[in-house]
């Protein structure tokens, strides 16, 4: 493999190495590293070492996570402007609806699970089937709202 003093970020060493291939001028040699380096980049996915993922199943885990408290770490980047593309809402239809505290307790199609925090009596006994938006509110607030009813103010369980 080629010397290399330091994996920039966002790299595994694996995938430096891969990379570091294309500095050889030689053939033979810069072929010879391109197939040693493709071998452990494939041994170390294969390991589970290295996990690939390309820029659709991205915004899919961005989608599944919405509305979620989670650490503030780059799993999905950099935490770049290049990787600023942030989810701002979902949509989805009703799988059920129950009566809760402050109002309805709401799962989607996709498994995530609502709260309503407001107590705002707005839509009657929501459907299954029925369309929702879930979007960004204010200061990490959601706003839920049911076909074309007015939002109310959600937050995630699960």
């Amino acid at each position: 493999m080629v010397a290399n003093a330091e994996t920039p970020p966002g790299r595994t060493p694996a995938f430096q190495h891969l990379i570091d291939c294309r500095a050889l001028k030689d053939d033979a040699a810069r072929l010879a590293c391109f197939d040693r380096a493709a071998a452990s980049l494939d041994d170390a996915v294969a390991k589970k070492e290295v996990v690939i993922v390309d820029k659709q199943q991205v915004r899919e885990a961005k989608r599944g996570l919405f509305g979620l408290s989670l650490p503030s770490f780059h799993l999905f980047g950099r935490g770049d402007e290049q990787d600023a593309e942030e989810v701002a809402q979902i949509e989805g239809k009703i799988v059920s609806a129950t009566p809760d505290v402050d109002g309805w307790r709401i799962k989607l199609d996709d498994g995530s699970v609502w709260t309503q925090t407001d107590g705002k009596p707005t839509f009657k006994n929501p459907k299954p089937g029925v369309s929702v938006v879930v979007r960004r509110g204010a200061l990490g607030s959601y706003i839920l709202r049911v076909d074309n009813a007015p939002g109310v103010k959600v937050r995630r369980v699960i």
